[in-house]
Parts: structure tokens; sequence; C-alpha cells
């Protein structure tokens, strides 16, 4: 073992789930007490990866089952992509690939593309997650981001230093949230130090968080940490777009790696003395997995129906040498894109006695990556749905702008041709003054039930009530005549008074607008010419960059 190995020592600090209030990993942090070995480490890359190896190795010494955090430079993975020291730890400690999370930090200039990526590739087959570290105060170029397609992103602590007063800060925050739901990885925030910068990464919508507010690095691994009520206005963790019409359509929900919890995993061969001893030894935990070698689960056991059937007469004397598989059941699974309701549907589905049992939650080949609680997710669900109702429309009971916007966000992201449409009733101010208000309202409410009647038969429309008489329609290029035929083609009246509608559509092509902003700019000019054709229900079609536009519905007097 190097000298220099004497004068250095390991920290541990919690990253905490926002969403459970609990700790789900520990990062490992090397405190050298003599030299800059760090500093060295930039430099070498056999330094680097041997650095990651004893960090786990000073983990093993914990009395720990949390996953850990192993901090790696860009240039040490293109270099030694096997990181022969590191896995040799994780092997030698009794760890699995899965229970590591490689940080991968920067500089990322002069890394080699290609070799860094193909590491990465190799990693995350052998199970190991990758992390992109340090994110919005170096070099890593987002294209990169992209192909680097992390689990987990974590934000630099400058994002979060005045919450407050820097909204340039706290916007590169939102958005890297949504470019997370994109790439399919969670967002987490450094260097959180007070409740004001814990309440707006929250607001933010970030998943995961470090900082001294919850727990500093210490010698001994924490798994309590302190954790603030939201406050000062900002609301709970986002828990993502439920979709157009909420009341019709089944909302998508958090996604279930929000809520992991670390595992409890024991060999299928594991007999029932052992599973007790790590029962006790671990009072927080709720259950074992019983894995295969490659760490599948195959089995499930609870720990009260466990200890129960061990604290019987006789019970210990009849089990304690034999498998625990004859005290398991079969263990309910979900895969890592889940959402929190298709939890739900697994365990509504099963047996009524397994209802609290935790569900594994499994990768791409089945192993096991974390458990979910059935707790955390109710109390996500009950959340979400309480959220959803802040932002319907109170007549309509249709979500807002702010929905569909985000929604025309995410479609541009994935390239997604779409089309937006506003819809209006004509002179709505003379409606309400001729037939009065009750009538205008009732004609309000009977519009929106046709749009959301209407979306609910689409697979990809939503719709949203901006206020008043104003709506909006979001659907695909191939999904408008529907919504004409339902809204245009039929009589509308209020108090005994004809009613038309006015319809505009502007149809954008994958590339053609960068945002909601300029889809709803090059809108603005097709809703004044669908209002020109006066005395009949009218429909004007255009796309972003070409002038003109096709009248679909209407005719103007004289034509």
């Amino acid at each position: 073992m190097p000298a220099w190995t004497d004068q250095l020592r390991f920290a541990f600090q919690p990253v905490v789930n926002l969403a459970t209030g609990s700790v789900a990993a520990l990062e490992i942090l090397a405190r050298p007490e003599l030299g800059d070995v760090l500093t060295a480490a930039r430099r070498s890359a056999d330094l680097d990866a041997e650095l990651a190896g004893l960090g786990v190795r000073a983990a093993g010494q914990q009395e720990t089952l949390l996953p850990l955090h192993v901090n790696v430079f860009a240039a040490t993975l293109a270099e030694q992509p096997g990181l022969t020291a590191l896995r040799k730890a994780v092997q030698d400690v009794g760890r699995r690939p899965w229970e590591i999370t490689v940080d991968i930090g920067g500089p990322f200039t002069h890394v080699p593309r290609r070799a860094l990526l193909d590491a990465v590739a190799g990693l995350r087959q052998d199970g190991y997650r990758i992390c992109a570290d340090g994110v919005g105060d170096g070099d890593l170029p987002l294209r990169l981001l992209g192909d680097l397609g992390p689990d987990l992103v974590k934000l630099d602590a400058s994002l979060c230093a005045e919450p407050a007063e820097d909204r340039g800060g706290r916007a590169a925050v939102a958005a890297m949230r949504q470019l997370c739901e994109v790439l399919g990885s969670l967002l987490a925030v450094e260097g959180v130090e007070t409740e004001r910068q814990y309440a707006a990464v929250r607001a933010a919508g970030a998943q995961l968080a470090q900082g001294f507010l919850f727990a500093p690095p210490a010698r001994r691994a924490a798994a309590d940490v302190f954790l603030p009520e939201p406050s000062d206005g900002y609301g709970p963790v986002a828990s993502g777009y439920a979709g157009g019409a909420a009341a019709l359509l089944p909302p998508a929900g958090p996604p279930v790696t929000q809520f992991l919890q670390p595992a409890a995993l024991l060999p299928m061969s594991a007999s029932a003395g052992a599973v007790h001893s790590h029962l006790t030894g671990f009072p927080g935990v709720s259950g074992v997995l019983l894995v295969d070698p490659d760490g599948v689960p195959v089995r499930a056991i609870d720990r009260d129906r466990f200890l129960l059937s061990l604290s019987g007469r006789y019970g210990h004397a009849l089990y304690a040498d034999r498998p625990a598989l004859r005290l398991a059941d079969r263990p309910r699974t979900v895969g890592a894109d889940a959402t929190a309701w298709e939890v739900l549907d697994v365990v509504t589905d099963g047996d009524r006695d397994r209802t609290g049992d935790d569900v594994a939650v499994v990768d791409e080949q089945g192993r096991c990556v974390g458990v979910v609680h059935l707790a955390d997710i109710l109390r996500a669900l009950a959340e979400s749905r309480v959220e959803e109702a802040a932002r319907l429309n109170p007549l309509t009971r249709l979500p807002g702008s702010d929905a569909v916007n985000a929604e025309v966000d995410r479609r541009i992201a994935d390239g997604r041709a779409f089309a937006l449409s506003w819809l209006d009733v004509d002179r709505f101010k003379q409606v309400n003054d001729g037939a009065g208000f009750a009538a205008g309202d009732a004609l309000i409410r009977a519009v929106g039930q046709a749009l959301a009647r209407t979306a609910a038969e689409l697979p990809t429309a939503r719709v949203g009530h901006i206020g008043g008489d104003d709506f909006l329609v979001l659907a695909g290029p191939d999904e408008l005549e529907p919504f004409a035929a339902a809204l245009l083609d039929v009589p509308w009246s209020a108090g005994g008074l004809p009613v038309t509608l006015s319809l505009a559509t502007v149809v954008c092509a994958p590339g053609s607008v960068t945002g909601h902003g300029p889809a709803a700019a090059a809108l603005a000019p097709l809703k004044e010419a669908a209002k020109s054709y006066a005395g009949v229900s009218s429909w004007v079609l255009g796309r972003p960059g070409t002038p003109g536009h096709e009248v679909r519905r209407g005719r103007r007097r004289g034509d």
C-alpha cells in the first residue's frame, strides 16, 4: 500500500431524497491530512482510480447498507475504462455494482469523447450507475451530457447560492429538471446550506440534494438528517405534467426513482438465521430481498411476518438453520422507468395481506436498484392530486396554460411535430350582456366538456382553459378534425341566442420553433384571422415562418 495512504481519511455525506426525507446514498469524500493528493489525482488516472477503490474499502468498514457515490475524473475513465481498483474493492467488501454510483467530474475538455462514452457504457452494462457531477459550473457540454445519459445529474452549489435574488440560478435549475425528464435522469443539487435554498431547489423540481443543512461530511456515516418544512412561498416538489383533461386522462405521476430507498439484499441461499441477524442488526430495514448471483430478486421477506414466524413456539428451532426461502414470498417488482401509479397498480393487484410490502425496483437486466415504500407513494400521489386540483380552472376543471406549455416544450425537445390551437367564443362580452352571466358560464362549461371528451378519445391530445372564453388545444397534426367536428360543426347557443366559435391552429414541424413562446407568437396572427370571419364558426391553419393561412372553416361576408 503506498505510504501516502497513511495520511488519507474519508468522510461521508448523505444524499437526501427530498420526496421521502430519507438518506438515499452516501457520497465518499477523500480528506488527506497532508499534501494535495486530490490535485495529484487529477493528473494521474492510476492515483484517481486507486482513491476510488480506497473510498469503497473505507465505506466497507462502516455499518451501513446505503448505496455509495464514488468520485472519478472524466479523464480517468477515458484512460482506465475498467477501473480495476474500484471493481476489486467493490467485490472485496461484498458490495454489488448496482449499489455504486460513479460521479464523473470535470474537466471534460480534451478528454477523448469516444473513450469516455465507451467506458461509461461498460460500467453501466455491469450494473454501475452513472452521475454527471458539478454540472452548471464546469466545462461539460450539453451534447456530451445527453450522450452520457446519466442516471443522476448533480448541479454545482453555485446555482443555489442566493435563490431569493438569483432568478437566473432558479431558472437554470428548473431548466435542468426539464432536461433530466427527457434524459430519464434524476436531478440533485449540491451545497444546500439554508432553508431558503432548500425550498428553492425543491420548488424547482430537484429530487435529491446534499449540503450542510442536512448533514455535513463526517467520518461516521449518518443515516439521519435534518429536513425542514418547505417555506417562504416555495411549493412542494413538482410531480410532473399530468395530462390535459386531467379528470379524463390517467396522470403519468412522478417517477418511481424519485422514491427509491436502499434495498437490503442477501443471496437466495441465506438461512433464516442470517436474515434474522440482518433484520435485528438494522432496525430500520423493513424487509430483505433474496437475490440470485446477478442481483435479480428471487424472493422477498417482510420484516414483521418473518419475525412473527420465528417468535412463535419452536419457531427459531424450526427455521433458524433452514433456508430463508421457506419463509419468503414472490417479490413485487416494477421497472426503473415506472411511475408511482404503476407501483400502486402492482400493490392493489396482489394479496391483501401483502399490501404494505416493499416493491423492488429493477433495471433493464432485472437487477434490483432499490425498493419503494407504499406510504411514500401514497403521500406523493395525494400531494400531486392536491397540486393538480389547484391548477385546474374552477369552471371547467381543465388545467391552465402552464400545463399545455410544458407539454409543448416536451414535444419540441423530443423532436415531435404538433399542432397548437387557440379557441374562443365570438363576442363573448355581448353574449354575457345579452344572455346573462349564468348562461355565459353554462356555455363555457359546455365547450370545456366537449374539448375534454374529444381529447379523451385521442392518444396525444391535451386541452387547457386559459380563462374566460379562451382555450388551448394541443394535438398531433392528424388529430385536428375531431376537435373541429365536435366544436365547429354543431350549433351553440346561450340563453336562446346563437353563438359561434373561432379556432386558430399553428402546425409546427420538428425544429420549426424553439419553445412554447415562439409557438404562441406564430399563433397570434392566426387568432386575428380566425376572428375576421363573422357570423359563422371559423377555423384557420398556418405554419411558423410561412406567410398566409389556410381556411378550414368559415367564409367572410361577400366571399
